[in-house]
């Protein structure tokens, strides 16, 4: 595989780290195209490249904010449902049995 670098193809590449190919879908073109009016400087590929790593970071985001509601909900409801005596060791013996009646 040959790169034009300068006036001349080359058979180097410009890394070795393996390349992929993203089809610009209309809805990742409007993105690119949102973003280059931000980052007028910014090549497609340096701006490809950003909306992933953004879109992961959200996703970190959006899984720790889910993961402190339900330790919120968890913590709000702990103690309002009262179990009659022996509940617990009823239902071990039941794991015991493997849940066999």
């Amino acid at each position: 595989m040959y790169h034009l670098v300068g006036q001349r193809y080359t058979a180097r590449m410009a890394t070795l780290l393996p390349r992929i190919q993203v089809t610009p879908t209309p809805e990742l073109l409007a993105a690119i195209e949102a973003e280059r009016q931000r980052r007028p400087e910014a090549s497609r590929s340096e701006i490809v490249v950003d909306l992933a790593l953004r879109g992961i970071e959200s996703e970190a985001v959006e899984t720790n904010a889910r993961r402190a509601a339900r330790r919120r909900a968890i913590e709000e409801t702990r103690g309002l449902v009262e179990y009659p005596a022996g509940y617990l060791a009823g239902l071990r013996e039941d794991w015991d049995r493997g849940g066999a009646a």
